[in-house]
């Protein structure tokens, strides 16, 4: 789940409680403000010109193997999305059950999209981590390093979107099994296997997991692998507004792909000006390749060493606008796996950006994170109908 917001909101994802009990989890309530992301149906941009072009990926399936690899680490939980919209979480009839949790979301999105992908992470050794797992399975997404504690219970959230436009939101975390995390349960040979090593911010909020993404990122980064960072900001589920910005930023320089909203921004540099391209330069460290900034509808920025530029948005009525962002980092993630020369390759690089807005487009188009993201099939045929 990956709806980022301004810290005066509440994030999708799942709070944080210490970690003394274990007993079934109480409540914690939000409501945050949805954004409708992109569509999948809207005329193509400005220097996106994929007429007389092949579409990023568009001569062949991308190959599953290990050379393409991306390793997604983080949390998996449960999703309850009512049934009926417009309603309060307590005046709905009914919920069905969805998987997510935004790495998870990124390793199905991608392997959707025809790559290759793995996830690591913690599940309770409950009937709903043991679902979750086989999701993983289902979806061709290698689960190797999934651990199951026999202590904790998969996170739950419930979540639904009310009649005023609010998304309201409650977790059950106390903790939850994703928390526990060790660093001796790590699969570091899978992690050394990857093209790219991809991760969030939720993991670094509490021990034993703070210690485990450290020490997986470490092991990855020493393998010469690329590192992918979305912060995905969920400021209820830190101690405080200064703990979540310290927290975020201690990895900040050690990623090589950083994807951002305007929200973070302005919450990363204090209320600063998320549209001045000065004020997200200071974001930009020496050894980054890549910083992106996603803008809901209006689409995206991004910014090399050597270029920079914005790819517009596609506009859609929403259904459910939860793994909106998570699908847009696998889509660009996707292809960076298979050919990680478009990082200089500046019309490269904006095609394969169209691909991730379509992917996230689509996705906000169905209920739900996982069963919402698209094939790699379905994005290129929405994007050929967009320039046809």
């Amino acid at each position: 789940m990956a709806l980022l917001h301004s810290p005066t909101f509440c994030f999708t994802g799942v709070s944080t409680t210490s970690q003394a009990s274990r007993s079934f989890p109480a409540p914690t309530r939000c409501t945050v403000k949805p954004a409708p992301f992109l569509s999948p149906s809207l005329p193509f941009f400005p220097r996106c010109k994929l007429q007389g072009r092949a579409l990023p990926s568009d001569n062949g399936p991308l190959d599953k193997d290990e050379s393409s690899l991306v390793v997604c680490f983080g949390e998996m939980l449960i999703d309850f999305v009512p049934t009926t919209s417009g309603l309060s979480l307590a005046e709905a009839p009914a919920f069905k059950k969805a998987p997510g949790g935004a790495p998870a979301n990124v390793a199905v999105g991608i392997s959707r999209l025809g790559g290759s992908s793995a996830f690591i992470g913690k599940v309770g050794d409950d009937e709903f981590g043991y679902m979750l797992a086989d999701i993983l399975k289902e979806n061709n997404v290698n689960n190797d390093g999934m651990r199951f504690d026999p202590g904790a219970r998969t996170a739950l959230a419930f979540v639904t979107l009310r009649k005023d436009g609010e998304r309201e939101f409650m977790f059950y975390r106390n903790p939850s099994a994703d928390m526990l995390l060790q660093e001796d349960e790590l699969d570091l040979e899978l992690i050394r296997k990857a093209k790219i090593f991809h991760y969030g911010s939720i993991s670094l909020i509490t021990e034993p997991c703070k210690s485990a993404h450290i020490a997986a990122t470490r092991a990855a980064k020493d393998a010469g692998v690329i590192l992918s960072y979305d912060p995905n900001l969920r400021l209820p589920l830190w101690p405080s507004a200064g703990s979540a910005r310290e927290g975020i930023l201690s990895i900040w320089e050690t990623a090589d792909i950083i994807k951002i909203s305007e929200e973070e921004i302005s919450f990363l540099t204090h209320g600063e000006d998320p549209y001045d391209d000065n004020v997200v330069r200071k974001l930009y460290h020496p050894n980054l390749k890549l910083l992106l900034v996603t803008e809901g509808p209006e689409g995206c920025r991004y910014y090399t060493k050597d270029f920079s530029g914005r790819v517009k948005g596609l506009k859609v009525d929403a259904v459910d606008t939860t793994g909106a962002g998570d699908a847009f980092v696998a889509g660009i993630l996707s292809q960076l796996a298979s050919n990680v020369s478009l990082l200089q390759d500046e019309d490269k690089l904006r095609d394969a950006l169209c691909f991730a807005n379509a992917c996230g487009a689509l996705t906000v188009m169905e209920r739900g994170a996982i069963p919402a993201l698209p094939t790699r099939e379905v994005v290129l045929n929405s994007l050929l109908k967009s320039v046809s």
